[in-house]
């Protein structure tokens, strides 16, 4: 299958220059797109790359109008990577095998769920009693939806996960462990990704809740009634303990930690690997690496280092007060 371009600008915008019928056969870098290829220039600094490109067709911004006219056909939009994210949504949706079973016939779902007719339930999944799935979500192979646990339109789960498994609670008595139910489930909102093999625990007495536009990558662990709010963000590994809350708008980077009850308030962005242990509520971008030692070491060296700047000021001022005797 090919898209031809006048397609592509009727279907997403931009202003084209170059033949309408042009015939796209696949996307592609600059470095390696052919004439059968659209490809993309996000930034000035490749400018040497679009110039040597053979690619039959460049997305670029106005102000690389110029340099992209003199090797061949082009459209301009305002933000060419914006364009591009949409131009593989576009292709993906054109590219799409035509498949007759919306439902595979592997997968288990109980007859008090609900499914919307419009949803796409992969191999090997199981949804289980009263739980919900949204319009046009997706669970790839393997995906296990609890029961009560709900998802909203257009979700997009990859194999592997698992919505509303027990939370980690325990009561300690007489050196065991009893176990507390888990009596709440998980609540997940529209337009929501969930990498492969992430698990979001259901609450303890209340939902779990993942708000509207939220993006989470791989193998992520979500604790028991955490809230995550509208279009966070986190990459991989990344660990939530049970009843954090976090804000929207937030990015956390990939094998950082989020304690418990602990709050990240809108706008905050955590650096990868860093261990969060007190709430922020200030917008900004927090990095936090500290070697690890035993605790009550480790809580003392935390307490001197906060005064490490305060410190060096004051031998700054000693020795300046030594050089001038």
């Amino acid at each position: 299958m090919v898209l031809r371009l006048g397609a592509i600008v009727g279907a997403l915008g931009g202003e084209l220059q170059g033949e309408p019928e042009l015939a796209i056969e696949r996307l592609a870098p600059l470095q390696s797109a052919g004439p059968d290829a659209l490809s993309f220039l996000s930034h000035p600094k490749y400018r040497k790359e679009l110039a040597a490109s053979q690619a039959g067709c460049v997305i670029v911004s106005p102000a690389m109008r110029e340099a992209a006219a003199a090797r061949g056909a082009f459209i301009v939009t305002d933000d060419p990577y914006l364009y591009f994210a949409r131009l593989t949504q576009l292709w993906k949706r054109s590219h799409a095998a035509l498949d007759a079973a919306r439902i595979h016939p592997s997968a288990v779902i109980d007859p008090l769920a609900e499914v919307d007719p419009s949803a796409q339930i992969g191999a090997f999944c199981v949804i289980e009693r009263g739980a919900r799935i949204g319009a046009q979500t997706v669970l790839k192979s393997r995906v296990t939806v609890s029961e009560d646990c709900r998802i909203g339109a257009r979700c997009l789960l990859h194999p592997g996960v698992v919505i509303g498994a027990d939370g980690f609670g325990f009561a300690p008595h007489q050196g065991a462990w009893i176990k507390i139910e888990q009596l709440g489930a998980v609540r997940i909102g529209d337009d929501v990704e969930i990498g492969a093999n992430t698990c979001i625990d259901r609450g303890a007495l209340e939902d779990t809740v993942i708000e509207d536009g939220v993006k989470l990558d791989n193998l992520i662990q979500i604790g028991h009634n955490v809230r995550i709010g509208k279009h966070t963000a986190m990459a991989g590994c990344v660990g939530v303990a049970g009843s954090a809350v976090i804000g929207a708008h937030c990015t956390v980077g990939g094998g950082a930690i989020v304690l418990g009850h602990l709050t990240l308030g809108d706008g905050v962005n955590i650096s990868a690997a860093t261990l969060v242990t007190r709430s922020i509520l200030k917008p900004g971008h927090y990095t936090g690496v500290f070697p690890i030692d035993d605790n009550a070491t480790w809580e003392k060296n935390a307490a001197t280092l906060k005064q490490l700047h305060g410190l060096r000021d004051r031998l700054k001022a000693l020795e300046k007060k030594e050089i001038e005797r």
